[in-house]
């Protein structure tokens, strides 16, 4: 009998105990949630590892303000450019994970240096946890508007003729690779000239100082459009409406080189995984103003506002695809 009392009061002590921890957990878990319904309760980074005038740069602008007009918070956009993006993340990644620090990366931050680099700073996998895809676009082949080349077949015809001497501009790990992959349809051989960023790589092909690049269509249109630039290609299957006059990439001779970027929105791995939904339901909601999806349109783009899942799988895909074309272009690991 005394056996069995102790063990009833061992059971009802373990149950009260176990009561105690329930009650003490809930309010915990409702502050969590309420901590998320209230997110933002203040300003809102955007790290961009970019200068300004990129594509990225573009895209980060466009969700900050819809996102400040959503929250009634503001969002501010801060550009981190240099070494291939490595100073935007370790900005992101050094700030509190409480989701008021958003990385708006690109292939080259998200997948490009981890298919290229032997041993990266960051893993993008594991390092940050996914918010959503935001958009992918097309890229252009311009060269300077008084430049002597007026078809993709004219700038190939003479690189082919004089390998090495022609120089191309490159903002990223990923833009080389592109380059190189089109020197590899091409058969011909071209010399990279490094750049911050897409925005440096335009500047350098208006001043001349480069023969071409391949850059980010949105961020070359109003620069080709007003003559300041001149677009051989736009790397599409079809042309595209802003720049009617520029032949598609199958046009200029090239169909397959479809080279395209993707811009998408990331924080710490550490975020709370609600301030994380919070999040994507912003970018979403933001996403879907007509004016921003007209935006995308008019700039041949994509709009694509996936899921987390969505996102964390087109990175794994995208590593892969990166990898294969750094082999086809023959560019060693670094």
């Amino acid at each position: 009998m005394q056996q069995a009392f102790r063990s009833r009061r061992r059971f009802l002590g373990l149950t009260a105990a176990a009561l105690a921890a329930f009650g003490a957990a809930t309010p915990l878990a409702t502050s969590a949630a309420e901590s998320a319904d209230a997110f933002p309760a203040r300003p809102i980074r955007f790290i961009v590892p970019f200068p300004s005038g990129s594509g990225t740069d573009t895209t980060a602008r466009m969700f900050a303000k819809k996102i400040g007009e959503l929250t009634g918070q503001g969002v501010v956009v801060e550009n981190k450019p240099g070494g291939n993006g490595f100073i935007g993340v370790r900005t992101a990644l050094s700030a509190p994970p409480d989701g008021y620090t958003v990385l708006i990366g690109s292939n080259s931050t998200l997948s490009t240096n981890a298919a290229t680099f032997r041993k990266l700073p960051y893993d993008p996998l594991t390092d940050f946890a996914p918010i959503s895809l935001l958009s992918r676009g097309p890229c252009v082949i311009i060269v300077p508007a008084n430049s002597p080349y007026r078809t993709l077949t004219e700038l190939l015809k003479d690189a082919r003729k004089h390998p090495g001497a022609l120089n191309y501009g490159s903002g990223s790990i990923s833009y080389t690779i592109y380059t190189e992959w089109l020197n590899e349809l091409a058969r011909t051989k071209t010399t990279a000239v490094p750049y911050k960023g897409a925005g440096d790589v335009i500047n350098g092909v208006m001043a001349a100082n480069v023969d071409f690049a391949v850059v980010d269509a949105s961020g070359a249109f109003e620069l080709v459009r007003g003559g300041k630039l001149r677009a051989l290609a736009f790397t599409a299957p079809q042309r595209s409406p802003l720049l009617p006059e520029v032949p598609s990439i199958a046009e200029a001779g090239l169909p397959d080189f479809l080279a395209r970027n993707w811009v998408a929105a990331a924080v710490s791995a550490k975020t709370p995984p609600a301030v994380v939904k919070r999040l994507h339901d912003l970018f979403a909601q933001a996403g879907n103003a007509p004016d921003v999806r007209d935006y995308y349109t008019r700039l041949s783009a994509e709009l694509i506002l996936s899921s987390p899942a969505e996102m964390r799988q087109y990175q794994k895909d995208e590593i892969q695809r990166w990898k294969r074309l750094a082999e086809v272009a023959k560019i060693p690991l670094q």
